[in-house]
């Protein structure tokens, strides 16, 4: 395809286009950045374009990948990397504890947990501990399945239990739904 064929063919399609580049940025500035960006890599990359097969197709796949390449730079850009050599940024170590709350917390958990029949409260307590479900069912001689489930109906109750009365103790309810 001559080179004036091709140039007048593209800028034909700048109609097609430009939806499809504000459908991808959704802003009608970097829509037209994108459209722009995408034709001049069709101009500068039309030795690679093979005369009869599809040029909206072409172009279309030029500005998708253009977007994407683009948005990918954009989150990289935005991406914090420390480079102070004793990683300072990241390696703080410090880190803000409410003792009071906390304590409460673990201390009505650990009540909680007691309350529960014997039933769900060692699952619970061996999963809590690190073992797997195999491991708990063999132990309890039940099917993985009433496991699962009797870990879940722990937790579920231990939550209800528990935000009730954090909410009793604290004035507000711990869980938010």
């Amino acid at each position: 395809m001559a080179t004036l064929n091709f140039n007048t063919e593209s800028v034909s399609f700048m109609k097609t286009l430009r939806p499809y580049a504000l459908k991808l940025t959704s802003n009608r500035q970097d829509a037209q950045d994108l459209l722009q960006e995408t034709l001049l890599k069709a101009f500068a990359s039309r030795d690679k374009f093979k005369e009869g097969t599809n040029l909206k197709g072409w172009l279309y796949t030029i500005m998708r990948n253009t977007f994407i390449t683009n948005y990918k730079k954009k989150v990289r850009r935005k991406t914090f990397i420390d480079s102070t050599d004793d990683l300072a940024h990241i390696n703080t170590g410090r880190k803000a504890r409410n003792e009071g709350v906390s304590e409460l917390a673990v201390g009505e958990i650990m009540k909680q947990i007691d309350k529960l029949s014997y039933a769900y409260k060692t699952p619970l307590k061996m999963y809590a501990n690190g073992y797997h479900y195999k491991e708990i069912a063999e132990f309890l001689d039940i099917p993985i399945g009433t496991v699962k489930n009797r870990i879940h109906v722990a937790r579920k109750k231990l939550e209800k239990d528990l935000d009730q009365n954090l909410y009793d103790t604290l004035g507000k309810p711990l869980i938010m739904n």
